[in-house]
């Protein structure tokens, strides 16, 4: 039984067996309950459901079964920019880890590629690879560790009948390796239809039909519900199931016995020979199946991190750049990266100019002050919007991986913080390089280099912020979001500054230290005037400067105490908060604790209840 809090039950004491070396086919109509069956069968999804699963006539041990076996969802979600041998490369790396030899893994690689009819498209960029080339090869990454076990949530969708014809004969030929294959499928042709081993049929709930493919004319046939010679069988048992030919489900419901009945099970079953066309990979089998990931966390790390730099290599035609994953997750077009550097181009010459010159004049010294003030605005927004329009759908990715034990997520996030670094910095850099000396700055080595290091530390915290926020929420909330979380540490950052060092109320002081930004400011104001005993020059055409004196000035705005490394050191701490975050946000998003759960039942009970208060 499968329960939704605040719904309806969706599953309805179904039974049911599926066996080893046969393809499975889960029928019914839209809503009947397959997708959540297929989810609770994987163990995707297991909140809500009653009842027992068994493996080998033992209660399945759901964390033991995960490791076992791999879920290949309806969308095809593959690493861009990156051709199918690099991407089965890349899996082989982190399913098969050291225990074989890199010529070892080339020839599974090569044979699986031969298996799934992916020869001509080995050396094609994922993104441009047909709908079936691309279930072809999901289905590929997920056979490389030979699992026992494979679902498949409704894999001949957006597929024309030719191509729907050769995927479910691959599903077929992996079966007959000694494999579980179960699939759902939507509405199969009869030609599909026909190569399906056993059909389990869904409606309302409940288990309709659970027998051979060849069964299901003559069981209707028993019931008195006849298919016509010309229908399709596949579409008949649907339609009669979802009342098309009247109130019939029950009738079919009972006579199944909802699925305990093994009456149609093995009806003109044809013998299915091992038909061995795929190599068994881990000779050792299910019994001796390694339960821990194929490879070690440094492994992993290793191969997410260097698997970004062929993306990029890949992409700009071997152009070396500096690696980030933000990128792997960012890119919709070829000159993603070329857009980006010309963006901080056009960013930095226009806020140049518009405080060209403005670090020594005295009389300018309240704009210079904005400049400061312009330059977090640009590392807090630049870094953080591509992430929160990319790294959702990147989820959507990291689940199927995640789940189905590609790697750990304590390696893919520090290969994800590590990878995207070196482009933060190098954007950064090239942003400062050229607002700094436009606008005149002090051209002292270390107040340029105090001066960078908090802007890109302001900007490495930004992106660590849009992927905490982006990493529970859907695109368009993170949009929303992001930019709205970042108008109240905008506000805070230069709160209190005019009013000297008259300390603000306790309260303020509190809230105001809550935004990053505020140390982004301190820290720059400290890089360009700390320390400073010189004072500034006055224009010869301006007969008083108010703010001539750089220790009066640092007075007046409340800021002749601040410590370079004091905000700087904030600044790491909060970094290193942010980024712990987006990793327990993103663990909790893949694997949702007891508590983590329960607060999400709650609020869809509170969002339910506000939804019937307004009908």
């Amino acid at each position: 039984m499968y329960y939704v809090p605040g719904s309806k039950i969706i599953l309805r004491g179904i039974h049911g067996e599926f066996r080893s070396g046969q393809l499975t086919a889960i029928l019914g109509p839209s809503g009947a309950g397959k997708s959540t069956l297929l989810n609770v069968l994987a163990g995707y999804r297991v909140e809500g459901a009653g009842g027992h699963v068994y493996t080998n006539g033992e209660p399945r041990d759901l964390r033991q079964f995960r490791k076992l076996s791999r879920y290949i969802m309806q969308e095809d979600l593959l690493q861009p920019y990156i051709t199918v041998r690099e991407a089965m490369a890349i899996a082989a790396d982190l399913k098969l880890g050291a225990a074989i030899t890199g010529r070892e893994k080339i020839v599974v690689v090569d044979e699986i590629i031969q298996l799934l009819m992916l020869n001509k498209a080995k050396d094609t960029t994922t993104e441009r690879l047909s709908g079936g080339e691309r279930k072809r090869l999901s289905i590929a990454l997920e056979l490389l560790n030979n699992p026992p076990v494979i679902f498949l949530d409704e894999p001949t969708t957006g597929l024309d009948e030719v191509a729907s014809s050769m995927c479910v004969s691959l599903l077929k030929r992996v079966a007959r390796g000694g494999r579980t294959v179960v699939c759902s499928v939507h509405t199969p042709s009869a030609r599909l239809f026909a190569h399906f081993d056993h059909v389990y049929v869904v409606a309302d709930g409940r288990c309709a039909y659970h027998g051979a493919a060849a069964g299901v004319v003559p069981f209707l046939r028993r019931l008195r519900l006849p298919c016509p010679t010309t229908h399709n069988p596949a579409d008949f048992i649907i339609d009669v199931s979802c009342g098309e030919y009247g109130p019939q489900a029950d009738k079919m419901v009972a006579a199944i016995e909802n699925g305990r009945s093994h009456q149609w099970r093995d009806y003109a079953v044809a013998d299915s020979a091992q038909e061995l066309e795929l190599e068994q990979l881990n000779s050792s089998g299910v019994e001796t199946c390694n339960l821990k990931h194929g490879s070690t966390s440094w492994r992993q790390f290793r191969v997410l991190f260097f698997s970004t730099n062929k993306q990029l290599i890949s992409l700009n035609n071997h152009f070396v750049n500096f690696v980030t994953i933000e990128v792997n997750y960012c890119l919709t077009f070829q000159g993603y990266i070329w857009l980006r550097v010309c963006l901080h181009l056009c960013l930095g010459l226009i806020t140049g100019l518009l405080f060209q010159n403005m670090g020594y004049d005295a009389s300018k010294t309240l704009f210079n002050f904005g400049f400061c003030y312009a330059c977090l605005i640009a590392m807090m927004y630049i870094p953080m919007m591509p992430v929160l329009l990319a790294f959702p759908r990147e989820v959507q990715l990291i689940k199927r991986e995640y789940f189905n034990r590609w790697y750990g997520l304590k390696a893919y996030y520090a290969a994800l913080v590590v990878s995207r670094t070196p482009a933060t910095i190098f954007f950064s850099l090239i942003y400062l390089a050229l607002i700094y000396p436009i606008t005149s700055q002090p051209l002292e080595l270390s107040r340029i280099l105090m001066f960078s290091t908090i802007s890109i530390t302001v900007a490495l915290i930004s992106e660590s912020m849009g992927t905490a926020i982006s990493s529970t929420l859907s695109i368009v909330n993170s949009v929303f979001l992001g930019p709205v979380l970042s108008v109240p540490l905008m506000l805070l950052a230069v709160y209190g500054y005019g009013s000297g060092d008259q300390p603000l109320p306790f309260i303020w002081r509190i809230v105001r230290s809550s935004s990053y930004l505020r140390y982004g400011m301190e820290g720059l104001i400290a890089a360009i005037y700390g320390e400073r005993k010189e004072d500034l020059v006055c224009p010869d055409d301006k007969d008083y400067c108010k703010y001539k004196s750089i220790v009066t000035f640092l007075r007046l705005m409340g800021m002749s105490g601040v410590s370079f490394w004091f905000d700087f050191g904030v600044l790491v701490v909060i970094l290193l908060l942010m980024n712990f975050l987006g990793y327990y946000l993103l663990r909790q998003r893949l694997s949702p604790n007891y508590a983590y759960r329960s607060i999400k039942i709650i609020g869809n009970y509170v969002k339910t209840k506000m939804s019937m208060s307004h009908q």
